[in-house]
Order: structure tokens, then C-alpha cells, then sequence
């Protein structure tokens, strides 16, 4: 068996160049890397946020953050932040909303602060991620998670970013072909099957036939080669997760001193939601929705009325929830969109690239036979895809909204069984690290922890006893004072950026 081996990614993308880059990295020189991208089909740029994980991954690939940030239009981003999703605005004009922040819970060396900040009267108590930790403050105060002078991908909060989709595939396209990536630019006019199962090989109208050990089929919703050619099925997942299209666009600041969130605004509509990001030079918003609930003019009709004109043109996107539980079939794997694509909330969409990427590295390396970790890596992705599932189904499932999506959402024959029987548990007790195996979770139980209590779950005030309560006092006040010296010490996230950029 040779020790150095060939890899043609098919498909350009944030999912082919990230893949490209990564696999370039951890072979170093043990493998000859190809990606042949057609210019003619762009790509799709569901969303532009990303999980704390793109600073290892952006680290691990030797970008520095100062050059990702200049080059990808990127602004710090702790959370995100939810509106609406509760309940509707009332005729009055009151409003909920929480944060969901990236920042665990403060825990002190005497244990963990939920059962306290439960036993507390409900009416009284701040809201949950408040009370937890200081990133809630510092995000609504409109700061950045890091100074300056701190180093790259650190700081004293846990972050990530909000960025230019189309440049961050530039930046990774550069670092790929200093990386030894080759780049060959054409189109796929046909994909052979080998005799044994997977792919012999592809061809092109530009570089004729092209051959590989391994195949990366990061053609996006085409699914070139693991779906038209291999048959890989798709697992629709539609009867959990509704929202199917999405209208997108950009808006220019008013002044190019304007405030920038460090976190993404999600605001609940009638048959969906808005995702509201703030990039450096202006601020993207997509108006996600369910075509069964509502047509393409009424999402039209919410999109404009949120951003209060309409002198923009919105992209429309299209996408099938779900995703294929044979990603890896012989020597041809599934990356990005290829493999399955659930919805943008809570930008799921690069933490599984990222996954799948560290996945092929290390369960794959050259001198290993290439099919041998197709079983494993099937289950382990589809049970991250699922349990990702369960994730943004709970966003969905606990609100008191009025409208037919929303209802629809609540009714528990649309909700995961696995989460039924969690959320049955937390009637009792918080979301506990022992509810999840982490190496198929991409969100942590404080994860679960923030999305529960900041939709108004009941959990059972647990017993607990006074002096412990008191200390527990003392330590949420601390914790408040904490966030306040934070707002003081942070600057805000656009002067960071640009002292940074």
C-alpha cells in the first residue's frame, strides 16, 4: 500500500477549500491534494457566522486573525441573541428576547450555580444567561470579547465570527495553494463507477479524465458523486425542521461609524425567522421560512418590513432539511452540503464541514486502506447530524407563539423522541453533561441550559440550603460586578475590529 496518496475534492466552497486545506495540513506532504471547482457555479452561502470552533480550525491552518479578519470582512460574534420566539409582540409592544452566548456558565469551585439561580423566584430573578455569566453583558453592551493586544483566537470570553461568506472562501483558496493544494479549474462532464463500489474516476471538459485513492464530493445540493452516482440516499427530516427557503440580502450602515453587533439577531416571524448579522461594511439579513406555511411574497413582505425598505436585491435559497446517513461509500466521502444541510440557525453548517474534515484526517491518514473508516465515520456523522437535529428543534418546540408554524412546531409528534424523553427529565433537573456523548455533540449541555430557561422552561426548584443559597447570592452579584468592570474594559466590537483589520 502506498504511503502517500491522491485526493481529488470535487467542488470549491467553503466546504471544498476548507476540506482542501485542512487534509493539506495534517498529511503534509503524504498526499497529493487536488480541488477542480467550476467558476460558472457559485456558491451558496447559506450563512456567514460560525461557531467557536473556526478559531482552532482558522489557527490549526496557520491564518493569522488579523489576516482573516481583514480578508473576510469579520466581526467578533459571542452569541446569538433571540426575538420573539416566546411569544409575539403583544398590541402594547412588549417584547421578550435572551441571549444565548458562547461563554459556559461560571462555575465556582464549590459547584454548579443552576440549581440556585432556579430556586430563586421566578418573577424576580434576571434572566438566565445574565445571571450566569459575564458575556451577556459585555454583548449587549456592545463590546468586543478580546483586546487588541490579546493573542490570536484568544481572549478572555469565547468567541467567534460573523464574515463575508465569498471572501472567506478566497482566504482559504489562498492558504490551500500555499499549502500545496493543486487548483484546476473545469467542469465535470461525467463521473465512472468502479467495478467494486465508488468512483473510478470523474472527467472534465478542460483536463480530460481525472483519477484519485480518495474522492471529497463537496459539489453542494448536487451531491455529484455521493448522491447522482453512488445512490447515496437522503433523509429528509421536514417533518421536524419546517423551514425550507430562505431571502437574503445585505444593507449598507447609514454611517460607517455605526455600532456593530458581536452578536447575530434572530428575530421570530410568523412562519420562520430573521437572522440579522453585522459584518464590517454591512449588515446581512435573511428572512427564513416554511413554503407550507407561507409563500414567496408574504416572506418578501416580512423581509421588507424588518429592514424598512426596499432598495435591495434579496438572493432566494432553497434547501431540503436532512441529510444522507451514508455519507462515505467506498473511496468517495461527502462533504459540506453534499452530506446533508438542516437549517442556518446557529450556523451548524461549518461545524459540520470542520468535523467531517478533522474526521477523514484522522480516521483516514495515507498508508490506512481509504475505505476502512466509511462505517465508522457514517455513524458518528449521523448521529451528529441528530443530535444537532434535537438542538434546533428545541428552539422551535418550547414557544408560546399563536401562528400555524408555531403550533406545529410545539405538537410533540414533531419533536425527536430523545428529546421528548430529555425534556420530560428537565421538568425535574437542569440539562447535565451526563444527557450527551460529546463525541457526537457539536452544543454542550449549558448549550441546552441557555435555549431551555431562556424560552421560560420549568424546571422543579431543587432544595437547597440557605447558607449555600447565600454564598450562591454573593456570587451572582459578583458575577454582575464582573460584567459591569468588562463593559468598562472592553472596547467596543467595531473599534476592535478595526484596530484589528
Amino acid at each position: 500500500m502506498a504511503d502517500k496518496r491522491s485526493i481529488l475534492v470535487v467542488g470549491g466552497g467553503t466546504a471544498g477549500w476548507l476540506t482542501a486545506a485542512y487534509l493539506a495540513k495534517a498529511f503534509a506532504g503524504r498526499a497529493d491534494i487536488t480541488l477542480l471547482e467550476s467558476r460558472g457555479i457559485g456558491a451558496i452561502g447559506v450563512g456567514e457566522g460560525a461557531f467557536p470552533t473556526i478559531r482552532q480550525t482558522l489557527d490549526y491552518l496557520g491564518i493569522d486573525e488579523r489576516r482573516f479578519i481583514r480578508s473576510a470582512s469579520a466581526t467578533f460574534k459571542q452569541g446569538i441573541r433571540f426575538d420573539d420566539w416566546l411569544h409575539a409582540p403583544t398590541a402594547e409592544g412588549a417584547r421578550h428576547r435572551y441571549l444565548h452566548p458562547f461563554e459556559p456558565p461560571f462555575s465556582p469551585e464549590q459547584g454548579n450555580l443552576v440549581p440556585y439561580w432556579l430556586a430563586q423566584d421566578a418573577a424576580t430573578r434576571p434572566p438566565f444567561a445574565a445571571a450566569m455569566t459575564i458575556q451577556n453583558s459585555v454583548a449587549e453592551g456592545g463590546r468586543a470579547p478580546k483586546q487588541p493586544g490579546d493573542r490570536d483566537y484568544a481572549g478572555p470570553l469565547t468567541y467567534a465570527y460573523h464574515f463575508d461568506a465569498e471572501r472567506l472562501v478566497e482566504l482559504l483558496a489562498e492558504r490551500g495553494r500555499e499549502l500545496g493544494v493543486r487548483h484546476l479549474e473545469g467542469l465535470l462532464t461525467g463521473v465512472d463507477r468502479a467495478d467494486g463500489g465508488g468512483i473510478d474516476r470523474v472527467h472534465t471538459a478542460e483536463h480530460g479524465a481525472l483519477t484519485a485513492d480518495l474522492f471529497v464530493d463537496c459539489s453542494g445540493f448536487r451531491a455529484e458523486l455521493i448522491g447522482r452516482t453512488l445512490g447515496s440516499e437522503f433523509r429528509s427530516v421536514r417533518d421536524q425542521l419546517f423551514t425550507d427557503r430562505a431571502l437574503a440580502c445585505k444593507i449598507p450602515y447609514d454611517a460607517p461609524d455605526t455600532p456593530i453587533d458581536s452578536f447575530t439577531v434572530a428575530t421570530a416571524h410568523e412562519a420562520g425567522w430573521i437572522w440579522d448579522i453585522g459584518l464590517q461594511g454591512a449588515r446581512g439579513i435573511g428572512c427564513v421560512f416554511s413554503s407550507r406555511h407561507i409563500d414567496d411574497d408574504r416572506a418578501a413582505a416580512i423581509l421588507r418590513s424588518y429592514v424598512g425598505h426596499d432598495r435591495y436585491t434579496a438572493r432566494t435559497i432553497s434547501f431540503e432539511p436532512g441529510y444522507r446517513p451514508a455519507q462515505w461509500i467506498g473511496n468517495c466521502v461527502a462533504v459540506g452540503l453534499s452530506a446533508g444541510f438542516l437549517e442556518p440557525l446557529e450556523s451548524t453548517g461549518i461545524v459540520l464541514i470542520e468535523a467531517a474534515a478533522a474526521m477523514i484526517a484522522e480516521l483516514s491518514p495515507p498508508g490506512t486502506p481509504v475505505a476502512a473508516a466509511a462505517a465508522r465515520f457514517n455513524r458518528l456523522m449521523t448521529a451528529r447530524f441528530d443530535s444537532i437535529i434535537a438542538f434546533l428543534k428545541l428552539h422551535y418546540c418550547l414557544s408560546r407563539r399563536e401562528e400555524r408554524f408555531w403550533r406545529e412546531n410545539a405538537d410533540p409528534a414533531s419533536v425527536p423522541e430523545a428529546l421528548r424523553a430529555l425534556l420530560d427529565q428537565w421538568r425535574h433537573r437542569p440539562p447535565s453533561r451526563f444527557d450527551f456523548l460529546i463525541d457526537v455533540e457539536s452544543f454542550a449541555y449549558f448549550n441546552y441550559q441557555y435555549i431551555l430557561y431562556g424560552m421560560g422552561y420549568d424546571t422543579a426548584p431543587p432544595l437547597v440550603g440557605r447558607d449555600a443559597a447565600r454564598e450562591a447570592g454573593r456570587i451572582f452579584q459578583r458575577i454582575r460586578k464582573f460584567g459591569e468592570r468588562a463593559i468598562s474594559e472592553l472596547p467596543p466590537n467595531r473599534i476592535a475590529i478595526d484596530q484589528l483589520g
